[in-house]
């Protein structure tokens, strides 16, 4: 062990970066983790909204069962477009044309 030249080869005999780290796990991070930031605001982007509108419907159970229920956003375009009946145009308005009186 003492006395050898490091050879630059990783347990699976690829080559390493200056972290330790196989080629492999860098293309990895490289690639998922943009991927993981657009997963993330796309969720963000679609939990706000769904959340907003259930809040201003007065629809607590809605609001409670997003806020704690995680699905990539699925549930909530479920109820914003289905349940809700929002149009595209009314997911950024504040009137959302239901009257709570």
């Amino acid at each position: 062990m003492y006395g050898q030249q490091w050879s630059g080869e990783g347990a699976w005999g690829h080559g390493m970066f200056a972290s330790g780290a196989p080629d492999w796990a860098i293309f990895a991070f490289a690639f998922l983790g943009p991927l993981i930031v657009l997963i993330v605001l796309w969720s963000v982007v679609w939990k706000g909204l769904a959340l907003w509108h259930s809040a201003r419907r007065g629809e607590p159970w809605w609001f409670v069962i997003m806020l704690v229920v995680n699905t990539l956003g699925i549930l909530e375009i479920i109820y914003l477009f289905g349940v809700a009946k929002l149009h595209w145009k009314q997911l950024f308005s504040s009137h959302d044309g239901h009257h709570s009186h």
